[in-house]
């Protein structure tokens, strides 16, 4: 997939070949514009996550022409079971799937290819180029040699690990959003009784969930993530909280019988990984003159679900839009310097218009805080059509998740059965 050697100038320079930087990567590439598209690691690659696809990816996956593929060989599931604290269980309908992010990415990442983007992978990203303020190209490292490629504009969508954005000087918040750790386990027998998206509240799993999500080919996606992991304050600065992701892992394991059995009777496919997460679009600048921030990069992870690929795509997208708009207003400059300072607001405001729905997501997170109210809702919404369509509404990104916890939604859960 990858050129022969990396050119030295090129319209966009976007670092960053997963979800996010693919996605925008395909549309510079569509529209013309000389797109090189850089990762730090050969494809296909590991990610860690949950890898559960929900409705807006797929949505996203269609805009970018690859639905069909990625769907070939996904696991199509139907619900997401959410499971409380006393053993309780809702069915929520929603168009999900699961295809592990190895496979995932490569194809999202082959559609950029194909569109006419230039794949340099492994390349690393060690520092901007500056011309005065403005980002004018990268250092690029390549093996054990360093690269410089002058770039219109650069696109950081570097994922949740800020060191890219630290060497960008758009880093605002080192530490994440929330941690997470997962594991494969292949158990074919298991495979007719786990067909749905498990989601796990307990108060052994205090501010986070577990979750068993089913692969293809007897596969299962097992793993446990914490919110607000760094929301504890020592000497003014943000720390992890006291919580030990193993530990809340095998906690995992006995409180829910199915994960137990999985780990006691499955074959582990490889160690368990952590990862960060960056959520609610928070901890990063996202532009300056000469560079965007998209993706995870940006905080595109949903906070109570822990859901990123359908907005990291979506976010790189909103990116590529805004160039390729201001390459229309001003075909005739080389430079295109003021077009590009007005595609930053343009992506700064569309940015700032999916903010309240995250804030949402943040208000929902009191369920990991107070498992408690898992229980409340799973038993209501399993005697409320009322409430089981609001819960699908908010899969589907028609309805609020923050509204179904605050203090007025717990009271309306009291109300007559509908």
């Amino acid at each position: 997939m990858a050129e022969p050697s990396l050119p030295s100038s090129c319209d966009v320079l976007v670092v960053g070949a997963g979800p996010a930087g693919s996605a925008c990567a395909q549309l510079l590439a569509r529209a013309g514009m000389h797109t090189v598209l850089v990762d730090a690691h050969a494809f296909p690659r590991d990610k860690v996550c949950g890898d559960g696809l929900i409705p807006d990816a797929h949505a996203a996956l269609q805009r970018l022409g690859v639905y069909d593929e990625v769907m070939a060989q996904a696991q199509r599931v139907r619900h997401v079971g959410c499971i409380g604290p006393r053993g309780g269980r809702v069915d929520v309908p929603g168009r999900l799937a699961v295809l592990p992010r190895r496979q995932l990415d490569h194809i999202i990442c082959r559609g950029a290819v194909r569109a006419g983007a230039q794949l340099h992978a492994p390349t690393r990203f060690e520092a901007p180029l500056l011309d005065g303020e403005r980002v004018a190209g990268a250092r690029l490292k390549v093996g054990d040699k360093m690269h410089e490629l002058r770039a219109l504009q650069v696109v950081l969508a570097t994922g949740a690990v800020p060191q890219a954005l630290i060497a960008a000087g758009m880093c605002e918040r080192r530490t994440p959003s929330g941690v997470a750790l997962r594991g494969y386990v292949h158990h074919p027998a298991m495979a007719g009784r786990i067909t749905d998206l498990e989601v796990v509240w307990h108060k052994r799993l205090r501010k986070g969930y577990g979750w068993i999500f089913p692969c293809p080919d007897g596969v299962f996606n097992i793993g446990v993530g914490l919110a607000h992991s760094h929301s504890k304050q020592v000497d003014g600065r943000q720390t992890m909280q006291e919580v030990n992701l193993r530990d809340m892992f095998a906690a995992f394991c006995q409180v829910y019988a199915p994960a137990r059995e999985l780990m006691r009777g499955g074959m582990p496919q490889g160690e368990l990984k952590g990862a960060p997460l960056r959520c609610s679009l928070e901890g990063a600048a996202l532009t300056r003159p000469g560079l965007m921030v998209t993706g995870e990069a940006a905080g595109s992870t949903y906070a109570f679900t822990g859901e990123g690929i359908g907005k990291a795509m979506e976010t790189g997208m909103l990116a590529a839009k805004t160039l390729i708009d201001a390459r229309a207003a001003a075909p005739a400059d080389a430079g295109g310097a003021a077009a590009l300072d007005a595609a930053h607001a343009r992506y700064r405001a569309a940015i700032g218009a999916l903010k309240p729905r995250f804030d949402l997501y943040e208000r929902a997170n009191r369920v990991n805080d107070h498992p408690w109210l898992a229980d409340l809702l799973i038993w209501r919404a399993n005697r409320s059509p009322r409430i089981l369509k609001r819960m699908e509404g908010v899969l589907e990104e028609t309805g609020n998740p923050g509204n179904l916890v605050s203090a007025r939604g717990i009271a309306r859960l009291f109300l007559p059965i509908r």
